[in-house]
């Protein structure tokens, strides 16, 4: 845990889409058009202001669309790598551990999904991460079940259990963005695997830091939500 001070955010946007049917338009989902931009636009302008250098792009489906439309990050003032899957999808885990193998992840970084839209100010977060002196920091909202099925448990402190399979008493959701040491990724197994699986051992062991979000979070991944996220942030430029 040499560097704790995270300047680099991995966006995992290698899915299919295939919730969104006709809706995705023969797009990459973080390429959607939300409120006249495409939705990548907007998920990197707000990762520059927060202080965010450094991009691990993630791809896949059609991974190239969104290398041409990003290309090396600068007109956001960032610097974008791309780790490529191909055709042989591996899941979210799966990338990730891509990225680790291909070396291009920092000691510390943040990591959340290509079809997110978040509202929290970024340093709060990288600054609970590094007094948590923990591998890996989850951010979590006290759900409820409002908005997806809740995934998580939190003592105020830890995560202390994560499963997007099991069935139980969870109020906590996974809030779509986690801080993670390079160190873990190496947990993952090569392959198609999730991310989830990850998170769900670390809780288990005590490992992952938890921090409260109290602003409700939007995805684009279903038709529903794309045209939630797409009214809200609308309204925002009239």
């Amino acid at each position: 845990m040499s560097d704790r001070s995270p300047k680099q955010c991995v966006i995992l946007a290698g899915g299919l889409a295939s919730r969104l049917g006709p809706h995705a338009l023969g797009l990459p989902k973080t390429l959607l058009p939300v409120a006249g931009r495409p939705f990548a636009d907007h998920q990197l302008s707000w990762l520059a202001e927060q202080g965010v250098r450094e991009i691990v792009y993630c791809i896949g489906h059609r991974g190239d669309q969104i290398r041409a439309y990003v290309g090396d990050g600068s007109r956001w003032s960032l610097s974008v790598v791309y780790v490529d899957e191909g055709p042989a999808l591996r899941g979210t885990g799966g990338a990730l551990r891509l990225a680790y193998d291909e070396g291009v992840l920092a000691d510390a970084f943040a990591v959340l999904y290509g079809d997110s839209y978040l509202q929290l100010k970024l340093q709060p977060v990288l600054s609970a991460y590094r007094a948590a002196r923990l591998p890996a920091l989850m951010t979590v909202l006290r759900n409820d079940g409002r908005w997806d099925r809740s995934n998580a448990e939190f003592d105020g402190t830890l995560v202390t259990r994560y499963s997007k399979v099991e069935k139980g008493t969870f109020k906590w959701i996974d809030y779509g963005l986690a801080v993670l040491d390079q160190s873990v990724v190496g947990r993952i197994a090569q392959g198609h695997t999730d991310l989830a699986d990850l998170y769900s051992e670390l809780s288990r062991k005590r490992l992952l830091a938890g921090f409260e979000v109290d602003q409700r979070f939007y995805e684009i991944g279903s038709p529903e939500g794309l045209e939630e996220l797409n009214r809200l942030l609308t309204a925002r430029t009239c």
